[in-house]
């Protein structure tokens, strides 16, 4: 089921190869920059220029910025992001669109994913996930000295020689079910009221993946699980998250009814069965994630059928 689940979302799709062994090559980046056979996708704020449901790409010549990053290959076509800086303004973005290939605007990801190729939806997660590192990593950690990129973009270094290297941070988001198999959501505090998703968190250092289910469910709900079991997993470049799809369940002799909200970070919690789950979401008394994030397939995956709403937030989970 896990494999069903995997094919279902938008950002985990990726076809083209990375080839992370060119990066190294000291004049790689110019090199692609004159050959007519690469593709430019450009990166701005949490979007690029889509048209017709595909993304656009640019010859090299066209456009320029800040930071360049190699993706990788496809079909014989190198792809390069450029990230826009801080003087690209609101007249450039315009008017990089209206001189592309065709008439584009600029989409975000999490309301683009659905409605893209393989390729394009690929290219565009590894683009974005990359374009936060860098704008969040403009000095060392270490040394506090600017970093430069180096590596077509994959290492950014001082000037003494340290190494800064791009991060993901772990995050786990849990399908919860109880004895008669209802699943539990969550309302989060910075949500409207009716908004509901899985239960999720960061793996602390230290931590297994399925220590994290138990502890964060314990702290987020009040009660423990157990058994968790992996399902599948998605990037989520907003801005730097991989998402572990988990399964679990309440641990043997914990009361469901005794769910306990910590009122901070999670503001109410609701067990659902399948019947109410569906009347819920068709006439839209609850809100649930969109379908880019992997909480809604974890969730329909439970449900056993595709929910009616369509993107009605652009929530974390």
């Amino acid at each position: 089921m896990s494999h069903e689940i995997r094919r279902r979302l938008s950002l985990a799709r990726q076809v083209h190869d990375r080839d992370a062994v060119r990066r190294a090559e000291p004049q790689l980046l110019d090199d692609l920059w004159s050959d007519p056979e690469t593709r430019v996708l450009v990166i701005h704020e949490n979007a690029t220029l889509i048209a017709d449901k595909a993304v656009v790409y640019l010859a090299p010549e066209s456009v320029s910025g800040l930071t360049k990053i190699y993706l990788g290959h496809h079909e014989g076509s190198a792809f390069v992001a450029v990230l826009t800086d801080a003087a690209f303004s609101a007249d450039d973005a315009v008017a990089l669109a209206r001189t592309s290939v065709v008439a584009a605007d600029w989409r975000d990801l999490r309301l683009a994913a659905t409605e893209l190729g393989d390729l394009d939806v690929g290219l565009f997660t590894q683009a974005l996930g990359m374009s936060h590192w860098h704008r969040s990593h403009s000095f060392s950690p270490q040394r506090g000295q600017a970093v430069l990129p180096q590596q077509a973009g994959w290492v950014r270094v001082d000037e003494s020689g340290t190494q800064v290297f791009p991060r993901t941070d772990a995050a786990i988001i849990v399908v919860v079910t109880d004895a008669e198999d209802r699943i539990l959501l969550g309302n989060n505090a910075l949500w409207e009221e009716d908004r509901f998703s899985l239960l999720a968190g960061y793996v602390e250092p230290g931590e297994s993946l399925e220590d994290a289910v138990v502890r964060e469910m314990f702290e987020e709900c009040g009660l423990r699980v157990e058994d968790p079991t992996y399902v599948a997993s998605q990037p989520w470049p907003f801005p730097a998250s991989l998402m572990l799809g988990f399964r679990a369940r309440l641990a043997a002799g914990q009361d469901a009814n005794a769910i306990l909200a910590d009122g901070e970070e999670i503001r109410s919690l609701r067990w659902f069965t399948r019947t109410e789950l569906t009347e819920a979401a068709a006439t839209d008394s609850i809100k649930l994630p969109g379908p880019v994030s992997i909480a809604r397939h974890l969730i329909e995956d439970w449900l056993g059928a595709t929910l009616p709403q369509e993107d009605t937030w652009l929530g974390k989970r």
